[in-house]
């Protein structure tokens, strides 16, 4: 079974150990990033930093000016935590050290583009805007999600990518600050809380035959339960928002995360060389937000290469894309191995055994970079008892 480990860029670069350290692991693959987001990181072993504070969301590189000239959305240029071509340097260390590197790019997460360009961010049905999620409905938003994977993902010498965030982005985030927990948001809240009413989606509501300004009205009602406290958290959309305008929302949206989905996958395609591998973060359940893409397994598997399923706590969400799996299709499972951010690299022998039987073939460890060395002592024994 493939394992690899997830790496930033500033994990590598300036530490002469670094590569070789990672290599000792047992992995036999880096999953490196090289399209972010904003991020406050811990390098515990780093010899010139403890703490790289990346700033807004950007590109790890040195980007194509010619792709960008003239269009007002663009990626970001990293700033001092990256300088210059990070994920190259990085990327070199790593194939020095006997290491296959695929990219590990993040697209629909970016609240720089929201702060400067508020319109192309998700709005909910109260009006609220999200800076943080780009609405993949926007014409312009698809256009620069497109060009950023291929770019970012196809970088010299990778071997494949990992798109992150390729769907829709909505309420959760971990925000800075964040005092959302006061009331339970559960998954049906959730859902309604990140539907979309900018221009775009409202447009698009309409050819699904609804009133957009009926349905804003409808998702606030179907809300008004869960800020009084009264519905269960496990209540289904459908007791929230009505069987009709479920099915419907979620058609647009589906329909909509799809279309970037193939157009994302292609445009990888047609930058990279024969071969190279394409996998989305994804969960098999259509309606859910955020870095891991809600799909269709069967779908999904019929666009790219195949899949990496969060799986720590459990690898229940393995199964529905198991069982849509096309020959020679990857499925991944995501094992967060740093104990501090609620992973259990003690159980990563027992958990790997259980995600292998509910259809997984690789792993990928999360995260490298930011996991102690007692963390990382345990993952090598751990994969050295793999097979």
């Amino acid at each position: 079974m493939k394992v690899s480990a997830f790496l930033y860029p500033w994990d590598i670069t300036g530490d002469p150990d670094a590569a070789a350290r990672i290599a000792d692991l047992g992995v036999q693959q880096v999953t490196l990033a090289a399209a972010y987001h904003s991020t406050r990181a811990l390098t515990p072993r780093h010899p010139r930093h403890r703490i790289v504070t990346a700033q807004h969301a950007a590109v790890l590189y040195e980007m194509d000016e010619e792709r960008w000239a003239g269009r007002e959305l663009r990626p970001y240029p990293a700033g001092d935590w990256a300088p210059g071509d990070a994920y190259a340097e990085a990327a070199a260390a790593l194939t020095a050290a006997g290491l296959e590197v695929h990219s590990w790019v993040v697209l629909a997460h970016n609240s720089r583009l929201g702060a400067e360009h508020p319109d192309t961010s998700v709005v909910n049905a109260y009006g609220d805007r999200y800076p943080w999620a780009p609405c993949i409905a926007q014409s312009a938003v698809r256009a620069l999600l497109v060009d950023l994977a291929a770019e970012a993902a196809a970088r010299q010498g990778a071997h494949g990518t990992e798109l992150e965030s390729c769907g829709w982005y909505g309420l959760a985030h971990p925000h800075a600050h964040d005092k959302i927990a006061g009331v339970g948001i559960g998954e049906a809240a959730q859902y309604l809380m990140s539907l979309c009413f900018c221009p775009a989606c409202r447009q698009g509501y309409g050819r699904q035959g609804l009133e957009p300004h009926l349905l804003a009205a409808a998702v606030r009602s179907g809300l008004e339960p869960v800020w009084a406290g009264t519905v269960p958290a496990d209540a289904p959309v459908e007791k929230l928002l009505g069987a009709e305008l479920t099915a419907a929302t979620l058609e647009f949206r589906t329909r909509t995360a799809r279309s970037l989905q193939e157009a994302a996958v292609a445009a990888v395609r047609a930058a990279a060389p024969d071969g190279f591998q394409v996998l989305l973060h994804a969960d098999p359940v259509a309606y859910h937000c955020g870095a891991n893409a809600g799909v269709d397994p069967a779908h999904i598997l019929s666009v790219a290469d195949g899949v990496v399923v969060p799986c720590t706590g459990g690898a229940q969400l393995l199964t529905p894309f198991a069982e849509r799996r096309v020959e020679g299709a990857v499925l991944a499972a995501n094992l967060t191995v740093v104990r501090g951010m609620g992973g259990s690299p003690g159980t990563l022998a027992e958990d790997a055994a259980r995600a292998a039987g509910l259809g997984a073939n690789q792993l990928r460890l999360y995260h490298a970079g930011l996991a102690s060395d007692a963390d990382l002592a345990t993952v090598a024994d751990a994969l050295s008892g793999l097979v």
